[in-house]
């Protein structure tokens, strides 16, 4: 196999990463919490790790990846204060909390697969794991890591002597400590750094989500949820971690503490975060109401693909500045990119070469040389910019035939999935990109019943000289 480097956080260094059992890896990721859409920022994330499980299974890994849904409410600051974000956006909407979670949950699948974002191989939700989350709660009171007070069931972080070590907490002040001035705010606790695995229906009022417990009908802490799902697809020992930059200094140091000390051991080998999507000078957050989601990139007519092309130029874990401007020049390469993959299927095809792509292994030296160059920017900790740029040097390089250059191109978009196969497909119409840009949207109005989008769409393609015809297997053009 390749020996494939990851940037490890706990410990920030650059790893070899050993799996811990030889072939197969278990990797866990923080998924959505669904009271709205997702931001472009958060898909950032997600397509971000799609390129890490796609990496693994290139290199011949056994994959098992779990994400969890939040469908249960967690409070507006991650240092157990605020509101319910399952209230908040239940109350904004008109609807259940129950529907919003649904609602959201359909919308961030669908914005997945529109980005090529492969489903992970668990997708667990918080509501349906309360019982594995009592189990943890009552593990740790046993172990002496939970009190009660209040009314309510506190982590106790005192009992751990590098607690926070990922967040590198002993090398701040306890003024620069963002955690700490925070939660100061809550007389129940013990330490500042203490947080609540389990809230009793005293902590607020009009709760809906409530479940029985030990210590009273109520609700899990928002860091329960991960630590409590991980363990029980992925055991107690898992080989990758993923999420944000902005989960560590508490999301992540408290599932860090609360799971060791459940159970008496190291918990996780490699954590890895992404860095924020920069708007305006500030990361993107859905909290300020002013975020973009996917479906309003596209109803300014950008490809899903345009974006998920856009996050590939950038490295994971440096900061990427989000404008028009970069955008469209994402839309414009990908764009080329496919018109030089169409091209070389119609070289390949008009030379009578038949049907058949040569494998990798009957490739050409030059042509294995550019593939060799690509997994080599994988190792790279997933330096996908360089894995591009090899995407591209492949593509323009006339020293390998139109054949190759196809195959390989294609096997390289096996992991960066920018769905490469479909400029070369004979079965899709000669049609311009913004007609087809025009019928997806028209489709996303269909499925969320915005009749008047759909219509209004339909009567600009009719402008055009196109009709829309809908059949069962979707919708195609005909010339009016």
């Amino acid at each position: 196999m390749k020996t494939l480097n990851l940037y490890n956080t706990d410990g920030r260094e650059l790893q070899e990463f050993v799996p811990l059992q030889p072939g197969r890896v278990g990797l866990y990721c923080c998924g959505p919490t669904v009271y709205n859409y997702a931001h472009i920022g958060n898909l950032r994330s997600y397509t971000h790790w799609d390129i890490l499980m796609r990496t693994l299974e290139r290199f011949g890994y056994q994959v098992t990846h779990v994400m969890n849904i939040t469908d249960v409410g967690h409070l507006t600051d991650d240092g157990d204060q605020g509101e319910d974000k399952m209230l908040k956006g239940a109350r904004e909407r008109g609807m259940t909390v129950w529907d919003i979670a649904n609602f959201f949950t359909e919308a961030f699948d669908e914005d997945m697969r529109q980005l090529n974002i492969r489903r992970p191989t668990i997708v667990c939700k918080a509501t349906e794991h309360i019982p594995d989350m009592l189990d943890m709660v009552e593990t740790l009171t046993k172990k002496g890591f939970a009190y009660q007070a209040g009314g309510n069931v506190y982590f106790d972080s005192s009992r751990l002597s590098d607690y926070g070590r990922m967040a590198l907490r002993e090398r701040h002040s306890e003024s620069e400590n963002q955690q700490a001035s925070r939660v100061k705010l809550d007389s129940n606790k013990r330490n500042p750094m203490d947080f609540v695995l389990w809230f009793t229906n005293s902590k607020f009022e009009n709760q809906v989500m409530l479940w029985d417990s030990p210590w009273g009908r109520g609700y899990p802490g928002w860091h329960l949820e991960c630590s409590a799902m991980s363990s029980r697809y992925l055991g107690e020992y898992i080989d990758i971690h993923t999420g944000g930059v902005d989960h560590i200094p508490v999301h992540h140091t408290n599932e860090i503490a609360q799971s060791e000390a459940a159970f008496g051991h190291r918990w996780v080998n490699y954590w890895l975060h992404n860095e924020f999507l920069i708007m305006k000078k500030d990361k993107m957050s859905k909290s300020d109401g002013g975020f973009l989601t996917l479906n309003r990139l596209l109803e300014n007519g950008y490809h899903p693909l345009d974006y998920r092309y856009f996050l590939l130029g950038a490295h994971y874990r440096s900061q990427l500045v989000f404008s028009d401007e970069s955008l469209d020049a994402a839309q414009s390469a990908r764009k080329s990119l496919n018109g030089r993959i169409a091209t070389f299927e119609r070289r390949r095809a008009g030379g009578g070469n038949g049907k058949e792509l040569p494998s990798t292994r009957n490739l050409s030296e030059k042509a294995r040389a550019r593939l060799s160059a690509f997994d080599e920017a994988l190792c790279d900790d997933q330096n996908t910019p360089r894995a591009l740029a090899e995407l591209w040097q492949l593509v323009k390089d006339e020293d390998v035939s139109p054949a190759e250059r196809l195959g390989a191109a294609l096997n390289m978009d096996g992991v960066l999935g920018l769905g490469l196969a479909d400029a070369v497909s004979e079965d899709t119409p000669s049609i311009d990109p913004g007609l087809t840009q025009l019928i997806e949207r028209r489709e996303i109005a269909r499925e969320r019943q915005d009749w008047p989008t759909a219509d209004r769409i339909r009567d600009e393609l009719a402008a055009l000289g196109w009709r829309v015809v809908d059949t069962a297997e979707g919708p195609h053009l005909e010339k009016a």
